[in-house]
């Protein structure tokens, strides 16, 4: 099998790109760089498209997804996640200078770039949506339409010669999970477990329970820790709850027991920590592509199997300041129009005036998060008066007026470094990155092999 730090590896990768990027790779500090892991790659390389009135198709593209492959396989005999790189000319004619490069512990891998992601900062460190626990509302009860005979009744005239789970393989998965199954959802396994071996004659599960529903021992707890929130999206969104919500907005719950699918990836839950205008018990639907929340699908299991209630409620929602202001042209205008007590999330984007001055948020009690794109801010400097921020996302040269300054607030647990342009070297964002990470006693990006050699 071929080693991940063996230049005859990339040989082939590396001709291909020399080959596509020539004029770049020829110009003095010119580069290209890309990520590859065995699920997905981001190679700079043309796509070659098929002649007109015809499919693409994998030989039209051959020599790059063979190139791919070999270095897929390296990462997998190695057993490595994923792979950056960047690409530079070398000194010897007709070669390359390869810089491989493995981010460590001290940062999350970039989206499709070599440049690195979150910086982390802290040990452990979560964004604070991640960390939120349910609040307790204690007043919360099952709806009334819950009715775990009626339950079962319809499901086995619905399903006559369906097999339930024994009372040995409930007892089973609630040691598991740790948590009681709650009595509709106990009744509805006890009915039907969900096994795929079982077969029915005559009605689809699907159609009788109105969903996919997961075999009894695939039946899991859909805590926080389920849903992994890269800490550039976790830091940059905020948990709301108010008086009028039936679910909780929370990442995950420890009392969101999942137990089937829509059929494209979101999955239903029985909800035990209801928000204030919830039920005890009611179905919820959590979405694969959200990181945040869950929307309400029936106040009872009963409800969405026998009532073949499936909408939720409709929730009116009272005008609040938000806890997350994107200050734009076309969003919030200022930073004044952002400020309020609960402000949590401050992100300054694209705007068509003078850069702006970060005083009006100045002792928010519970700013937390803070990003802005290039240029915006007046002065930088004016960050270290945040005195509560967990997370900062700059780009280069604000970061490098911050450190110059020794302004970088000290109580943060994860940063990012954006604004990437094509032209910036990865390696440079690497160096600056080692310096934010030895500023809070991490260690630095040190995982960088050089490779040299010719590219035939």
């Amino acid at each position: 099998m071929p080693a991940l730090h063996d230049f005859a590896t990339w040989q082939p990768l590396l001709r291909l790109m020399r080959a596509a990027h020539a004029e770049t790779l020829g110009a003095p500090g010119g580069h290209v760089s890309g990520q590859i892991s065995p699920g997905a790659w981001s190679v700079p390389l043309p796509h070659r498209r098929p002649r007109p009135g015809q499919a693409s198709l994998v030989p039209d593209n051959q020599e790059k997804f063979d190139a791919v492959a070999t270095v897929v396989a390296a990462l997998v005999e190695d057993g490595i996640d994923e792979v950056s790189f960047v690409v530079e000319a070398s000194s010897t004619p007709g070669g390359v200078r390869l810089h491989v490069i493995d981010l460590g512990t001290s940062a999350e891998p970039g989206i499709g770039s070599a440049h690195p992601g979150t910086l982390l900062l802290a040990d452990g460190a979560l964004p604070e949506p991640v960390r939120r626990l349910p609040e307790a509302v204690p007043d919360r009860a099952p709806a009334p339409s819950a009715d775990p005979e009626l339950l079962r009744r319809t499901l086995l005239e619905r399903l006559p010669d369906a097999v339930g789970a024994t009372d040995e393989e409930v007892a089973a998965v609630e040691a598991r999970l740790g948590v009681a199954l709650p009595p509709e959802l106990a009744t509805l396994y006890r009915t039907v477990r969900g096994r795929h071996e079982d077969r029915y004659d005559d009605r689809d599960p699907y159609d009788v329970v109105g969903c996919e529903l997961l075999p009894l021992d695939q039946v899991y707890v859909a805590d926080a820790a389920s849903r992994h929130v890269l800490w550039r999206f976790g830091a940059m969104d905020a948990v709301e709850t108010w008086p009028e919500d039936a679910v909780q907005g929370l990442v995950g719950s420890p009392g969101w027991i999942v137990f089937g699918d829509n059929g494209g990836g979101d999955r239903l839950a029985v909800d035990l920590t209801p928000g204030p205008d919830g039920h005890v018990g009611q179905v919820i639907i959590i979405g694969h592509e959200g990181n945040i929340g869950a929307d309400l699908v029936a106040d009872s299991l009963t409800d969405m199997v026998v009532h073949r209630r499936y909408d939720g409620r409709q929730i009116r929602r009272a005008t609040r300041p938000p806890l997350v202001a994107h200050v734009n042209h076309a969003s919030v205008p200022s930073v004044e129009a952002a400020a309020h007590p609960g402000l949590e999330v401050l992100s300054i984007g694209v705007l068509h005036q003078e850069p702006v001055s970060l005083a009006p948020v100045f002792g928010l009690p519970r700013l937390r998060s803070l990003s802005a794109y290039p240029g915006t801010l007046a002065d930088p400097r004016e960050i270290s008066a945040l005195t509560r921020l967990e997370y900062l996302a700059l780009p280069h040269a604000e970061w490098r007026v911050l450190l110059d300054a020794g302004a970088v607030p000290t109580g943060l647990l994860a940063a990012d470094i954006k604004g990437h342009r094509p032209q910036d070297n990865p390696l440079h964002t690497i160096a600056l990155a080692d310096e934010i990470l030895t500023l809070f006693g991490r260690d630095p990006i040190t995982g960088i092999t050089m490779l040299e050699g010719a590219v035939p």
